[in-house]
Order: C-alpha cells, then structure tokens, then sequence
C-alpha cells in the first residue's frame, strides 16, 4: 500500500507569540559632586548645572544582580548625562550601548527665593521638583507636559524592542525612569522588581 501524503499544515493552526523580554530601568551610580553643602536656589541652579556634567564618584563597584541584569540584557540603553555613561561602561562589560538623550533626567529648575534660605542639595531637589510639578515657570527649560510626552515615547521604544523577546537595559536617572515606569504600567507591563530609588538600583517590568 502507498504512504499516504503528509496532511497539510492547517491554516487554522495557533502560532505560538514569542514572549516580550523584560524592561529594567537602573538608575547611575554615585555621583562626584557632594551634597553636602547649603546653599540658596539661585546657587542650587548653579550646583545643578555641574551635576548634569559630571560623572560618578571613584572607587564605586556596581552591585552583582545589575551587572547580571546587563549580561542578560539583549539591548542596553543609556542617557547621554556623564553620571549614566559612567555607569553603563562600568555594568555593560565592554559590549554596545545605545546612547539616547531621549532617557535624561527631568529638569529640577528651582523656584526664585531669597538668598538668604539655605538649603542642602537634598532638600532643593525636593523643593524643585514639587515647584516643576505645579508651577507653568520653568525658566526656559523642559516643561511637566514636555517630559511626559519624552517619557512616553521613551515607554514606547522600550516596548517594541522588549517585543522581540529580549531583555532590554535602561541605564538613566531616578525621577525620569520613574516616568518612564508609569508610563509602561499604563501600557500594560508590571513592576515584578523594585530597589527603589537609590544608586545602582533596578526596577524591572514584565509583560503581564
């Protein structure tokens, strides 16, 4: 008797998706520049300026799980901002790392009061980023509105080559990872990990 011929594929046949890699969101390690100095709005506007241009503090050894997390990573992103380049060289191990102003930090303008009010760098970050929040007086720089669009958008570009199936690495900043974060739990990904906001922390989203 003659074989019979294979049946034929059915097009009706389920295709298996390939499952989204994670999205982990690493803040830079320590920077150089101390905070421990007090200083009025006006001059933390200035000490502000220097922090943008300035890298990490020597001696730093990035902690184990997020030189694991780079190992694992299929793609590494990084802001431009010295602080973050610094750390991706120290945690990528000499592979490729996409550089993008698109992940930089938030702007922290401060509000116009007296010189006469000192506060630690600390504080003026607080106060700052509440006066950003609230306040339509940004001198001239990038708005609440302006750096949520630039966090979706950074949310969106994550996510697409998340899709592909491989981890994906953001080594960036506090405040705007944590827009960039809320931006992916909108989109449907989960927080599954959280260091918080600390130095060299992660936070990692999954597809859920």
């Amino acid at each position: 008797m003659q074989a019979e011929d294979a049946a034929p594929a059915s097009p009706n046949r389920a295709v298996v998706s390939l499952r989204p890699g994670a999205i982990i969101l690493a803040r830079h390690g320590e920077p150089a520049l101390s905070r421990k100095v007090m200083i009025s709005a006006r001059q933390y506007g200035d000490w502000w300026g220097q922090y943008e241009v300035g890298g990490l503090r020597a001696g730093q050894t990035p902690p184990a799980a997020l030189l694991a997390a780079a190992e694992g990573a299929g793609a590494i992103y990084a802001s431009t901002r010295p602080r973050a380049q610094e750390t991706a060289a120290a945690v990528a191990a000499g592979r490729e790392v996409m550089a993008d102003a698109l992940f930089i930090e938030a702007p922290l303008p401060p509000p116009s009061l007296p010189d006469w009010i000192k506060l630690s760098p600390r504080w003026w970050g607080v106060v700052s980023r509440a006066w950003w929040h609230l306040s339509d007086r940004h001198h001239q720089q990038e708005t609440r509105a302006q750096a949520e669009v630039r966090a979706g958008q950074a949310a969106r570009v994550l996510i697409e080559r998340a899709e592909a199936g491989q981890d994906v690495l953001v080594l960036a900043h506090g405040y705007f990872n944590h827009m960039v974060g809320a931006h992916l739990k909108a989109m449907g990904w989960k927080l599954v990990h959280n260091q918080g906001f600390k130095y060299w922390s992660q936070r990692r989203y999954e597809k859920r």
